[in-house]
């Protein structure tokens, strides 16, 4: 907590701070300036400077003279909340206000600026911005060069000062030779001196000394929390995603040979991993909330793209329905939420991946995600939400519910069926997510004509391309509906009522144009409403029909 007492004996350089008067209608991004320097004297502009700084306070309403006398500001008075929003949604950095008085009543603002992430500059109106003097200029060469060298090309190959054999946990390293033998096939692994073992996997150099992949891969507890003590995984559990205080935490500071299979044990009890019922008459089949594979593959790559140079814990919040796994460190290089299913991506523990890879814990590195995604879509379920992440960290949320049974039953039919799953890719399992959700657009050109082909999705003069009848006849009216009437028909009166929820008799008879008479499509119509299929309201021409089953 500031006090005014102490602000007043600040100095701006020495103790990162920033005084401004700012006392009325201080511009927070440029105002109405138009010269680049004079813009950069605002809020956001400081913000960014202090941020290039490592962090600092930014004091509105005292006077930047020596000792700083406090004059006041009105500036963001009464929206602090907003202020903190605003910048976050430009910067994507999370300050911190604090309002004071002084004796007069005269209010200072505080805001209290992060540093900014590791190996990134920030930058106002494409510029990186530093202090100089009583100038915001851009930042030189060399300052710039030093801060996008920061990001070391592999943490986890670096060499642990230290560590020793002794300090290596033999479960886990018996773990490691398992999987080895398992995934490559190579007998020898399992009675091959350890050292050797470890030499082969570049865990230990010629001279003995052990890397921090080895540490975090098989080091014992206790050698973690000496040499690594920020390599954490919490998880916390909450009955629900309302629930602010945890109904239970777990903290894992283990090798993450032997973590990966407690967290899943964690995560696989009763209560944070509970059964799904989809009834798919007349039996019900059960789906669990929450997916083995998907969650391993998560737990990993957060595992190998966290920052270690940030001490922060990989962090696992669950709930029944939804988990979020956050690690520190934003995206790599190059990735970004838009490309993440397409860009090879570049770890930043690449030592500890080709670890991984060679156990078969995961797969080929950049694989991960589209196996995540595919293994949703499998199980009908939302694809995994990065939207949360920012240049500080990671955050994926894989959710847990299926919100339409139809299209479970629909993915679960194709998996049964071998010979097709086989012919399906992730990308097309992604696209058949994107046209059930009538995002046609989001999908990929080359897997749409691969579904046509394959029956899973028909061409639409609407909506281009919907999923096939098989899908509207897994909703289960529709499906004893299906018995006397032919599922392209069934499939056709959905859609035309999907166009806007709702349809007339009049959207029905131009969509069977050619195929039924206008006397036809009523009898149909009016047949599907006494099967309670379809239900109508209004009167004569008024009359309107909606899918019964969306609103039961």
């Amino acid at each position: 907590m500031s006090s005014i007492e102490e602000l007043s004996m600040l100095k701006e350089r020495e103790d990162h701070v920033e005084f401004k008067a700012a006392e009325h209608n201080y511009p927070f991004a440029g105002g109405k300036k138009t010269e680049p320097k004079d813009r950069r004297h605002c809020v956001l502009g400081y913000v960014v400077a202090l941020a290039n700084e490592r962090g600092g306070r930014l004091v509105l309403g005292m006077m930047d003279a020596y000792p700083h006398e406090v004059v006041g500001s009105d500036f963001a008075e009464n929206e602090t909340g907003n202020l903190e929003d605003e910048i976050y949604e430009r910067l994507h950095i999370r300050v911190r206000t604090e309002e004071l008085h002084d004796g007069k009543g005269r209010r200072v603002l505080v805001i209290k600026v992060p540093s900014r992430p590791i190996g990134k500059a920030l930058r106002f109106e494409g510029v990186p911005l530093m202090r100089v003097g009583e100038s915001l200029r851009e930042m030189d060469d060399a300052e710039y060069f030093s801060i996008i060298s920061e990001q070391d090309p592999d943490y986890s190959a670096r060499l642990c000062e230290g560590l020793t054999l002794e300090d290596l946990d033999e479960t886990a390293i018996s773990k490691m030779r398992e999987l080895i033998v398992k995934k490559r096939g190579k007998k020898d692994v399992a009675t091959m001196p350890q050292e050797q073992l470890l030499r082969d996997l570049n865990l230990i150099t010629k001279e003995g000394r052990l890397t921090n992949a080895a540490l975090l891969l098989l080091g014992k507890e206790e050698a973690i929390g000496k040499y690594m003590p920020q390599a954490n995984v919490v998880m916390e559990y909450r009955a629900n995603r309302n629930q602010v205080r945890y109904s239970s935490r777990e903290e894992y500071r283990l090798p993450l040979f032997v973590a990966i299979d407690k967290i899943w044990e964690y995560v696989n009890q009763p209560a944070c991993n509970p059964l799904l019922h989809i009834n798919d008459l007349p039996v019900i089949l059960d789906c669990k909330a929450f997916n083995e594979e998907t969650v391993r593959e998560a737990v990993i790559n957060a595992t190998i793209h966290r920052s270690l140079q940030m001490g922060s814990d990989i962090f696992i919040r669950l709930y029944p329905d939804m988990m979020e796994i956050t690690n520190p460190g934003g995206f790599p290089y190059g990735v970004n939420i838009g490309n993440i299913l397409t860009v090879n991506s570049s770890p930043r523990n690449r030592l500890m991946m080709e670890v991984i890879e060679k156990t078969g814990l995961i797969e080929r590195s950049g694989q991960g995600v589209d196996l995540m995604c595919a293994n949703s879509v499998k199980e009908g379920k939302p694809l995994p939400d990065y939207s949360a992440s920012d240049d500080y960290q990671v955050s994926l949320r894989l959710y847990g519910e299926i919100p339409d049974d139809a299209f479970y039953l629909f993915t679960h039919e194709i998996l049964m069926n071998q010979e097709l799953a086989d012919q399906l890719n992730a990308f097309d399992w992604i696209t058949l997510h994107f046209v059930w959700a009538g995002k046609v657009d989001a999908g990929y050109e080359e897997s749409l004509a691969k579904l046509v082909g394959l029956n899973l999705v028909m061409e639409d003069t609407y909506f281009r391309y919907v999923l096939a009848p098989a899908y509207v006849v897994k909703k289960p009216r529709a499906k004893m509906v299906a018995k006397r009437v032919d599922a392209a028909v069934l499939a056709k009166v959905y859609y035309v009522i999907k166009r806007s929820g709702e349809a007339a008799m009049s959207d029905f008879v131009e969509a069977f144009d050619g195929v039924l008479t206008q006397k036809q499509v009523r009898t149909l119509i009016e047949g599907l409403c006494r099967d309670y299929l379809l239900s109508q309201h209004g009167n004569a021409r008024a009359t309107r029909y909606v899918w019964a089953e969306e609103y039961d």
